[in-house]
């Protein structure tokens, strides 16, 4: 029996066949885009907060602002059972190599947001005491700036986050 290539996107159709064909019921998609949307819209963050942006980190996890509407329903205690790393705040020297340790702790693959002026470059801290941008520590994928970010302005790095994740389309 000759395999039978279902109608969609990759076969070259007119939007407006697309559309019959959704409607119908009948989505076709590639694998790896198929994950990608499914790891976007259930990252699960893991508690790291440092200093005054993690007040508005937790404001971003309550009602007003509601994370939950892009899956992101909980803050994991536990590095191992998240995939998203929110650094809020100033990192000191001390705190590195425990933040380090989390981030090999959590499972592939694995994202982080660093929040916050203090969290990108220092901030206004230029001393030996604290480290001079996240990034030094582990990689970076999105920065949300400000001093402190509105819940708002990590929302916006969430999404572009997600915007990221949906984007590479395979796995990584």
């Amino acid at each position: 029996m000759p395999v039978q290539r279902l109608p969609g996107v990759h076969t070259g159709q007119s939007p407006a066949d697309v559309q019959a064909e959704v409607e119908r019921g009948i989505l076709t998609s590639t694998l790896g885009r198929a994950v990608a949307w499914a790891r976007k819209q259930s990252m699960w963050p893991v508690t790291f907060g440092l200093a005054c942006c993690a007040i508005e980190m937790m404001a971003t996890g309550a009602g007003d602002y509601d994370l939950a509407r892009w899956g992101m329903e909980l803050f994991r205690a536990s590095p191992r059972q998240a995939d998203l790393m929110i650094v809020a705040g100033r990192l000191s020297q001390k705190m590195a190599p425990v933040l380090r340790t989390i981030y090999d702790q959590m499972p592939e693959p694995k994202w982080v947001i660093s929040m916050g002026v203090c969290a990108s470059s220092g901030g206004m801290f230029n001393n030996y005491g604290l480290v001079q941008g996240v990034d030094t520590v582990v990689p970076v994928d999105i920065y949300v700036p400000g001093c402190p970010p509105r819940p708002e302005m990590l929302m916006y790095g969430i999404l572009r986050l997600h915007e990221k994740v949906q984007r590479e389309g395979r796995f990584k």
